[in-house]
This record gives structure tokens, C-alpha cells and sequence, in this order.
């Protein structure tokens, strides 16, 4: 399921709160997308990483002033009448934990209780995890704990992650890069030591971009997305360095040249789009036009999806009559 549509079915289960559990390779994003479904939903997110707790970290017994052990509950445990009405209680890496933590948790899925305490009718449970196949460190899972929830598979979807990384700041470069070559956005091979992944590109990459000196970037991003990924992304770039000035093609947009390689078309769209505004956005569709089509449509939707103030423009109208036989 790709992840524009596991947030909306997270977020059209949470009335009826339906324990959920999200699998997929690591890196994916997985923990991210319950953070935002809860944001949009406007309810708490109470996460717990669940590979470094223990039994008893779920409550522990203690005496109080009788002569019976009354169990002390975590303060993160929503309890009904004292905690939000509604919220969700986030498991991360749920696969990772041992039999007796997961039959802690499967008490939790069905009775909604914790040692006899009730959670609020409005709470969701929802689980992480990576497959037993990934070789992350995932173990099998209860047969009774996995009859109390839903799973749902994450799949990387290139269209939702560009829309994601351009809300979230990504660098250009690793965006155009990613159009670019989109079967490095989610390569995984438990047999390697890195991998490209998600979460690697964004934590690994982008935001390592800049920030090292050139000489050291190679090393850098090999340490994050592995050496084969890494040395075409560290070519990719030199190639985007060395672009002609997007500043200088949109003063000339009719009459400034349009390269004819594809990884330098990629990277010119990115550079060109991250330079769009309304006021200059007819001379980006102008050279937009002059560009083979699937760039135009890169370069015009990378920039609206950047600015959606652009959608609005004659400019856009114009183009997006001209392309229709592409867009519709």
C-alpha cells in the first residue's frame, strides 16, 4: 500500500480505532506516516520503541498502604479519565521484541486495558515493523497477537515521496536525482551492509549535502546509501554544479539553450523549478515548452507542488492546456 493511501486508511480506521500493524522494509517511512496521520487527525501520538523496553517498563507491582501489591502504571499510558479522549498509542518496531512483550501488547489490542486499567474508548493501537525477511532483527510474531490486528504492508511509491520530500525541504539535487534514477529511492538488500533507502536519502544525504566539504561527500553518502548508489548520485551532482545558470536561462528563456542529456535535463528541471516564483513563473513554462515533454511536465509540477499559489497563474493555465494529452 503506498503511503498517500496508508494514511488515509489509518486515518478512516481511527473512529472505529482498529489495532493496526504497518510492516515493510526499513527506512520506508513507516513511523512517519502515524505521526502524520495523527497531526492531520488532531490527536496525541504517544510512541513507544518497543525493542528497548521491558515487561516492566508495562507496570510494575507496589505496595500502598495495604496489605496487597497494586500494580504502578507508566505515566505514557493513556488512562481512561485522566488522558485525552482520543489519540493513538504508536508501537515502533514492534517486531523486534520478544514473546513476553508481545503478550503484554496483545492484552493491550484486545482488552484495551493495562493490568485491569482501561484506555479511553477513543484510542488506536498501531504497531511498526520490519519482515522477518528484512533481517532486521524481527521475530515472528504471536499467532494470537496477530489476530487482533490489521496489516498493512507499506510500499514506496516515487510520486508520494517527491510530493513528501518537497513539503519537507529535501534538497533539489536529490529529488531531481531520485526522478532521476527511482529505483535507488527504496533499494533494499539485507545482504548489504547500507542501503538506499527513504530515510537514508533525507538523514543520509540531503541533509548531509552542503554541509561536509566536496572532497568528503563521496565517503559520506557511500556510509549511508552504499558505494553504488553513492558514486552516481556524487556524479549526478557534479552534473547539477555544473549546470548553466537557471538565474540566466530564465532572463532568456526563448533563446537559452536546452541540453539534450537526460541526467542534465533532470537536474536543470529541479534547479529551474526550486527558482520559480509567481512573478517569473511565465518565463519557467515559456522554457518549460521548449524542453521534450516529460521534462516540461517535471519542471511545471516540481515547481507548482513547491508554490500551489503557481496552479493559479495564467501562466499555469496556458501550459496546462498546451500538455493535456499528457496531464489528463
Amino acid at each position: 500500500m503506498r503511503a498517500t493511501l496508508l494514511k488515509e486508511t489509518i486515518k478512516s480506521l481511527f473512529p472505529i480505532t482498529r489495532t493496526l500493524s504497518i510492516e515493510g522494509a526499513p527506512g520506508g517511512g513507516k513511523t512517519t506516516i502515524v505521526h502524520e496521520a495523527a497531526q492531520e487527525l488532531d490527536i496525541p501520538c504517544i510512541e513507544r520503541h518497543m525493542p528497548t523496553m521491558l515487561v516492566e517498563d508495562f507496570g510494575i507491582l507496589f505496595p500502598d498502604n495495604t496489605d496487597k501489591l497494586n500494580y504502578r502504571l507508566p505515566d505514557w499510558f493513556p488512562v481512561k479519565g485522566k488522558s485525552p479522549e482520543q489519540g493513538i498509542l504508536l508501537f515502533d518496531d514492534r517486531n523486534q521484541a520478544g514473546p513476553d512483550l508481545q503478550k503484554v501488547l496483545a492484552n493491550i489490542c484486545q482488552a484495551r486495558t493495562l493490568h485491569g486499567t482501561p484506555m479511553p474508548d477513543g484510542w488506536m493501537v498501531v504497531s511498526t515493523g520490519n519482515r522477518q525477511a528484512d533481517r532486521a532483527g524481527a521475530n515472528r510474531v504471536l499467532s494470537h497477537l496477530r489476530n487482533r490486528e490489521t496489516v498493512l504492508e507499506l510500499e514506496t511509491h516515487l510520486d508520494d515521496w517527491t510530493s513528501w520530500a518537497i513539503n519537507h525541504g529535501v534538497k533539489p539535487e536529490v529529488i531531481s536525482f531520485i526522478r532521476f534514477r527511482p529505483g535507488l529511492l527504496h533499494d533494499f538488500d539485507p545482504q548489504r551492509d547500507q542501503n538506499a533507502t527513504p530515510r537514508a536519502w533525507v538523514d543520509g544525504v540531503s541533509d548531509v549535502l552542503g554541509t561536509v566539504p566536496s572532497e568528503a561527500e563521496f565517503e559520506c553518502f557511500k556510509g549511508a546509501v552504499g558505494e553504488g548508489a553513492a558514486a552516481e548520485f556524487v556524479g549526478f551532482v557534479r552534473i547539477f554544479r555544473k549546470l548553466p545558470n537557471p538565474d540566466a536561462i530564465l532572463l532568456n528563456p526563448q533563446t537559452a539553450d536546452v541540453p539534450k542529456d537526460p541526467a542534465t535535463l533532470y537536474a536543470l528541471s529541479g534547479a529551474i523549478a526550486q527558482r520559480a516564483t509567481e512573478s517569473n513563473f511565465e518565463r519557467v513554462c515559456q522554457y518549460s515548452e521548449r524542453m521534450p515533454p516529460e521534462f516540461s511536465v517535471l519542471t511545471v509540477s516540481y515547481a507548482a507542488r513547491r508554490n500551489p499559489d503557481l496552479a493559479n497563474t495564467q501562466a499555469f493555465t496556458k501550459w496546462s492546456i498546451n500538455h493535456q494529452d499528457v496531464l489528463f
